[in-house]
């Protein structure tokens, strides 16, 4: 797997202080993506145990909240198979912090046997999240004023409630009292 960039100390990827990962690799190629460069499988650099051990000592700071996935994209079958050790060892190391992940595929996509996202790992990947911000990114439904996504078709699904209730359960679009 390659990854494009890292961010430290980013506020606007997930709630709270993240650490953010913007794999490389998207078959979506969504129309007036803001990262078309990582379509490419091989843009930026390989992520290497280096890589996990710069993110891991990122990650650790009391003011850091979480990881976030971004692309590219984390539910590329051989991303999947890159970030699923990885994902491990954060949730090991840290697991008082919670792991965000962007994808243009839905939920619903990701559970279904036969579609190109699902493999052998996305189950346990899946297991490992904590907030899930699924679909394809759509012009015409642009809204820059919802919560961590751009357009008004993605979630922003709790994966803990989620998998609690056995039904999808979203974040709020707004906190109470901002």
């Amino acid at each position: 797997m390659y990854y494009g960039e890292i961010k430290n100390c980013d506020i606007a990827n997930g709630e709270g202080v993240r650490v953010t990962l913007f794999v490389s690799g998207c078959t979506n190629r969504c129309p007036h993506c803001f990262q078309p460069q990582t379509w490419d499988f091989t843009y930026g650099q390989p992520f290497t145990a280096e890589t996990e051990e710069g993110l891991l000592s990122l990650l650790a700071p009391d003011y850091i909240n979480g990881l976030t996935l971004l692309g590219g994209e984390p539910f590329e079958p051989e991303n999947q198979r890159s970030l699923l050790p990885f994902l491990r060892r954060v949730q090991e190391r840290f697991p008082e912090k919670n792991i965000w992940c962007f994808t243009g595929f839905t939920y619903e996509e990701l559970l279904t046997e036969g579609s190109h996202p699902r493999c052998e790992v996305t189950d346990e990947l899946l297991s490992l999240l904590d907030v899930l911000v699924d679909g394809r990114f759509v012009e015409e439904l642009k809204n820059i004023g919802l919560r961590f996504r751009g357009s008004s078709n993605q979630r922003l699904i709790d994966l803990n409630a989620t998998r609690r209730s056995g039904k999808i359960i979203l974040l709020p679009d707004r906190k109470r009292g901002i």
